[in-house]
């Protein structure tokens, strides 16, 4: 290896962390770790006053320029977008444990597509990563005053939306363990017992993938959903299953259609009702499960 592979492959896991938040995409990070290795290669080491400083810095503005493309494609995306699913195997080693320790949510990360690129740069750096405002001046091109104000109006749009609870990995499972049993027979009544009145639900099929177009809203409409799906699924001969699973961090549930991967499903709860529902169905989106994928058709 020459001089500034072992640099590069120090930060490695820290710049897939930073790219991954940015960019929402497993695929879109590690690309663009691999566009800041090229480019790291490329650098005058007489101007690489520190090499972690530097790497983020490039990773930071590589993720900007990447993200302001990704935005024109997903705002005509079919349905709602959602990042990417992480699965156990991203948290293999202890370091790619440390950098993805903090919130890689779904719910996270889709609230994250509400802010401009910018926007997002600054709001990770400070709240996940801790980097100083001096900091993040230059990795950004702005000024710390630029760099504060920009943290701040992304904290407070962040904050305007609905809060996150910390629930119990118990009580969690529970709720958890609670829908997969309702959804599995499309017990509609148990379905609304387990949804806050104004929950909603996220389906992000992509086109291939079989999901709804738009955001529903209320437990009713959520509850008639699961219902009519399970119905379906039995109309055909088939059986839907449960299989709990590590996604993001957080325990998830992977939807089986005879054994073949349907969708990876994300409930965030206040421990008591489910609040949101996030079901990744979009094939692309689900290859790391290591699953066999159900057949889907075009839109």
């Amino acid at each position: 290896m020459d001089q500034k592979t072992p640099a590069f492959l120090q930060q490695r896991h820290r710049l897939f962390g930073i790219a991954y938040r940015m960019l929402g995409s497993r695929a879109e990070a590690e690309d663009a770790v691999q566009d800041v290795y090229l480019k790291w290669h490329q650098a005058d080491p007489q101007a690489v006053r520190s090499s972690e400083a530097f790497l983020v810095s490039l990773t930071t503005r590589t993720c900007i320029d990447r993200l302001r493309r990704l935005k024109t494609q997903r705002s005509e995306y079919f349905g709602p977008w959602l990042p990417e699913p992480l699965h156990e195997a991203d948290y293999a080693s202890p370091q790619a444990k440390m950098e993805l320790a903090d919130d890689v949510s779904i719910a996270f990360l889709s609230l994250l597509e509400n802010l401009s690129p910018e926007e997002r740069a600054a709001f990770l750096l400070r709240e996940v990563f801790d980097f100083e405002y001096r900091e993040i001046a230059p990795m950004l091109g702005k000024s710390e005053a630029a760099c504060r104000q920009m943290h701040s109006r992304a904290k407070e749009r962040l904050k305007s939306d609905r809060p996150r609870f910390r629930v119990s990995e118990e009580a969690h499972r529970r709720l958890l363990d609670k829908f997969a049993r309702a959804a599995e027979i499309g017990d509609r009544a148990q379905l609304m017992t387990l949804f806050a009145e104004e929950a909603s639900f996220s389906g992000d099929g992509g086109g291939p993938g079989r999901s709804v177009s738009k955001v529903l809203h209320g437990r009713d409409r959520i509850s008639r959903l699961f219902m009519a799906v399970a119905n379906m699924i039995a109309r055909r001969g088939a059986r839907l299953t449960h299989e709990p699973v590590q996604i993001n961090g957080q325990l998830g549930l992977l939807r089986l259609v005879d054994g073949a991967l349907h969708s990876a499903l994300v409930l965030e709860t206040d421990g008591h009702r489910i609040l949101d529902a996030y079901s990744i169905a979009n094939p692309e989106k689900l290859r790391g499960f290591n699953r066999p994928l159900l057949i889907t058709h075009p839109r």
